[in-house]
């Protein structure tokens, strides 16, 4: 389309470029459309030898807003090009944009409406960097741009060093013709960034992607200069650009901030050669040692302590000039994060290597304060492949003394679903050294039809008692990949990333790869006639003509997540009296935490399909599958999942909004209940109504509970087992419930561990329970003080082996209450919890059984006061439990036994009828008597039935 000839842009964006005509359109063209119309692209040519020059024309040709610019001279970096264009610009707005990155469509005009809304001299915004070979981005510092805000003057924010690049910004262009680059060095962005930031009166920042970074594959393009680590020159010139930079700030009046300004250098230049360096010879790293040594010796100490331990260790290596130590370090700042060869502990704080100083403190680590599951050993293996064989010498490093102080262990080499046992022998210069051998000929990962996959050989140390702890073997992470063939396969034996991890890879070949090709032609098929809708329409077929079998029950547990809740423990009851049913157990992919003897069917198989026509019992805690129909003689119990404060069934989020699709299809799958197990009045107040059931209502409490009530000894003595509770620490449960707008994000986690662990760690231990849609994952550096269970089956294990419950808004608080043990609720985010998020029926600061806090430094004072916080609730703690769990007397099971499925229920007895559902009732009406009785008084006729 014809563009009109712009006289006064409002933004012009230079783009420079070397030799890179096949990239150069692209960038181009994303500043030809962007949403800001009125922009000229000022394309600077730094002397190209390629066919740029007839890109560029052609690109002028098609549109006037492109205007090309040709150096006579090539000048080796960034800076004169970028000089070039802001001379031949004519925008009062100046944007820079490299040849093979883009600018998101909004990225002009939105940071031009930003710098004239504050008056800014320029305005800075998110960098994010797009990986082309893996197709995935990362953003830089998010930190930096968490907010939008103005910042007056870089004193303000000193950590905005970070943010050093010359593209991710909008600048005023008189600002740029006082702050020129440097033409003669490279990294001239960090210089210029310096000196802007002393120029600049204020700044704005945006937290919004502005520019996208491009990272080409390997080979596929010119490694750009800011990425040649490999180059020592390239760290000559990134430490003369620091020192000119520190220069530009002591000009400036500004010698406060030199620390942050090495910090900066620290954290982010140094960084990126420390990552590399395991992968250089021993003569690149000795004189890489010798440029960096003078710069960080100028460096004031206090901010190395502002370093992550490990890099710590590095800078003091570097400064004690202990070249080989470096390469050793090196290897644990990425990856695994390997412990040291050797530590030593003094005072109580731990030193990497043998002999105590600050610099080598990696007390922050808690290496030497794990559990022994989570214990770290450092495994350093040398390859040597003859034929088909893996010969593997291993040399074991225990720093921390983990080995000896389990003495009986036993060591195995573990690839896969293969182990070689391995005879460890101590060596006198320290350590341990074993030998494997594997055949990879005979390995035949993933069975007859070979394995396309890769698997990283680990030692893995047995205590007597069975607990073991694994780490991976590091192997040379410069030496080159060994290929080689065995049947059916082609294998690669390298080590993988910069701490060089040991990884063998396997990729079928001829008549296995054509025979994998074929299994997946099968399962594709199979899935296609195991489609949800033919199992559906299958199953509505079988209920018409299948007899259901009275003394067949189909049990499920959080959509088969487990063997746990409500139905595990009316099962034990069941199978306590010998009742003649049948029981098959819906069970998740992938779950084993099921008694042995459980009968067990996959959800969503063929299988379960059958069942679920066929069983004349069905009981769950969820919902089974919502568009599946109850066969006519079958008989639903719901037991649901738990009780609380938050809004359920037509009130909670999925259901409140007025889509008819949603709310039918709940209201068709509540239809099939038969009997509901309540808790408690206040749980029938609340749910009946809210979900619009009609049925009878089971309310002798709950029948997990049960074992709340009446206490498990055991139960406690597993969970200590299993997750390694020191017997010296009192144990805090925290447990808190997910947030809907922010599923499997971490986000519920809010109690700041690491400030909890601070304090708190030499008389408490954390166990953690997400929510089962939440992820995380704890730091290492917490796991001597959080223990993770959200893997551990039985939640109310964890109930009684606590001391306290720390919650927000979860239904566990109802069960806990049961215990009488102290509550906490740390709530920071309640009026957007209430109002936006979940909503709630009750106020929780009001009712709570203990103190509602918005700061983990509330927190730590009443976990530290606890028996006198909990005593000040007292009263408020009895009405909780009147409120919620009167009707808790530990009979539970079997009154819903009793009343579900009769005391005996032989299987040749006709089952009662259940009474047929009264009409159903506006939610207002609560539990108001129904044709003359409650649902509960319905629900012992039912009882009393049988």
């Amino acid at each position: 389309m014809p563009q009109t000839v712009i006289n006064v842009p409002d933004c012009s964006v230079v783009v420079i470029t070397y030799n890179d005509a096949r990239r150069l359109p692209r960038a181009v063209r994303s500043v030809l459309g962007q949403s800001l119309r009125n922009v000229e692209v000022v394309v600077v040519d730094d002397a190209s030898t390629d066919d740029t020059e007839q890109v560029v024309r052609a690109l002028t040709e098609q549109d006037p807003r492109v205007r090309y610019v040709r150096r006579r001279t090539n000048s080796g970096g960034c800076g004169a090009p970028r000089n070039t264009g802001v001379a031949a610009a004519r925008a009062p707005y100046v944007m820079f944009l490299d040849s093979d990155d883009r600018l998101p469509w909004h990225a002009c005009k939105s940071l031009l409406e930003e710098i004239e809304r504050t008056g800014a001299d320029f305005v800075t915004g998110q960098i994010s960097r797009y990986y082309e070979g893996s197709r995935r981005s990362r953003r830089y510092y998010p930190e930096l741009f968490a907010r939008r805000r103005t910042v007056e003057g870089i004193a303000a924010e000193p950590e905005m060093f970070l943010d050093s690049f010359a593209t991710n910004k909008l600048y005023r262009i008189e600002l740029l013709r006082r702050v020129p680059f440097r033409e003669d060095l490279h990294f001239e962005d960090h210089v210029f960034s310096a000196e802007l930031y002393c120029a600049a009166r204020r700044f704005a920042v945006v937290p919004w992607t502005v520019y996208n970074w491009h990272r080409a594959r390997a080979r596929t393009a010119p490694t750009s200069i800011s990425l040649r680590y490999a180059e020592l020159d390239n760290a000559r010139q990134r430490i003369r650009a620091a020192r000119l930079s520190d220069e530009a700030l002591r000009r400036h009046g500004h010698d406060h901030l030199l620390p942050e300004r090495h910090h900066r250098f620290l954290r982010q230049d140094l960084r990126v050669y420390l990552n590399t360096l395991p992968a250089r010879d021993p003569v690149w790293v000795a004189e890489f040692t010798t440029v960096a040594r003078p710069y960080l010796a100028e460096i004031d100490p206090a901010v190395f302590d502002r370093l992550d331990p490990v890099a710590r260790v590095c800078c003091s290596l570097i400064l004690e000039g202990r070249a080989r130590e470096l390469a050793v370090a090196a290897r644990s700042l990425n990856g695994p994060q390997a412990p040291p060869r050797t530590a030593v502990r003094r005072d109580g704080r731990t030193y990497w290597g043998s002999v105590p100083s600050p610099g080598m403190d990696i007390t922050a680590l808690r290496m030497a304060e794990l559990p022994f599951t989570a214990s770290r050993l450092r495994h350093e293996a040398v390859l040597d492949v003859r034929g088909a064989r893996l010969a593997l010498t291993i040399r074991t490093y225990d720093p921390f003394g983990v080995l000896a102080a389990h003495p009986g262990w036993t060591a195995a080499l573990k690839l896969g679903p293969h182990t070689v046992r391995l005879t460890p022998r101590a060596q006198p210069g320290g350590g341990l050294l074993s030998e494997a051998a594997l055949d990879l000929a005979a390995l035949r990962p993933g069975g007859r039809l070979g394995f396309d996959g890769h698997h990283e050989p680990k030692v893995v140390v047995t205590r007597p008692d069975g607990r073991s702890t694994s780490d991976v073997l590091l192997a040379d992470p410069a030496a080159e990949p060994v290929r080689l063939t065995v049947p059916g396969h082609r294998v690669t034996v390298r080590s993988e990333g910069p701490a060089g991890v040991l990884r063998v890879a396997w990729r079928r070949q001829g008549a296995l790869r054509m025979a994998s090709r074929l299994a997946g032609v099968r399962t594709r098929l199979v899935r296609r006639l195991g489609s949800p809708a033919l199992k559906l329409r299958v199953y509505k077929g079988l209920i018409r003509v299948l007899p259901q079998r009275p003394d067949l029950a189909l049990f499920e547990s959080d959509v088969g997540a487990g063997y746990t809740g409500h139905p595990r423990y009316v099962y034990e009851e069941l199978r306590r009296r010998g009742a003649p049913v049948r029981v098959v157990w819906s069970v998740a992919r992938n779950r084993r935490n099921f008694p042995s003897g459980a009968r067990l069917v996959r959800r969503m198989s063929w299988r379960y399909v059958w069942t679920m026509a066929r069983a004349g019992y069905w009981v769950d805690s969820h919902g089974l599958p919502l568009d599946y129909p109850k066969p006519p003689r079958t008989r639903y119990l719901q037991t649901w999942h738990g009780q609380g404060i938050k809004s359920i069934g037509f009130n909670s989020p999925d259901l409140r909004a007025d889509f008819p699709g949603p709310r039918a299809r709940w209201r068709a799958a509540v239809a099939r209940w038969d009997a509901l197990v309540a808790p408690s009045a206040e749980f029938e107040r609340i749910f009946v109504p809210s979900n619009e059931y009609t049925g009878p209502v089971l309310r002798y409490g709950s029948p997990r509970c049960d074992v709340l009530v009446h206490g498990d000894p055991a139960a406690v003595g597993r969970v200590r087992e299993r997750l390694e509770l020191p017997p010296d620490r009192r144990v805090l449960l925290y447990a808190p419930t997910y947030r809907d707008q922010s599923k499997f994000s971490g986000a519920s986690i809010r109690a700041d561990l690491a400030a909890m662990a601070e304090a708190l760690a030499g008389e408490w231990v954390v166990v953690l329970r997400p929510h089962p849609v939440e992820r995380y994952r704890v730091p290492a550096c917490l796991r001597h003080f959080v223990r993770n269970a959200g893997s551990y089956p039985e939640i109310n294990d964890l109930m009684l082996a606590s001391d306290a419950l720390l919650t927000d808004y979860s239904s566990v608080m109802c069960d806990y209450a049961v215990t009488g043990r102290p509550m906490l609720f740390l709530i920071d985010d309640w009026d957007e919890y209430r109002r936006v998020e979940r909503g709630v029926y009750h106020d929780l600061p009001a009712i709570a059984p203990g103190p509602c806090l918005n700061t983990t430094e509330e927190l730590i004072s009443a976990l530290r006061d606890l028996d006198a916080v909990s005593a000040s609730f007292a009263a408020k703690y009895a009405a909780f439990r009147e409120l919620w769990c009167a009707d808790e007397r530990g009979e539970a099971s079997a009154r819903v036994v009793d009343a579900f499925f009769g005391p005996e229920a032989p299987p040749d007895r006709p089952r009662p009828a259940v009474p047929a559902r009264p009409p159903a009732r506006a939610a207002a009406e609560g539990t108001a008597a129904v044709n003359g009785r409650s649902r509960t008084e319905d629900a012992e006729r039912l009882g009393s039935e049988r």
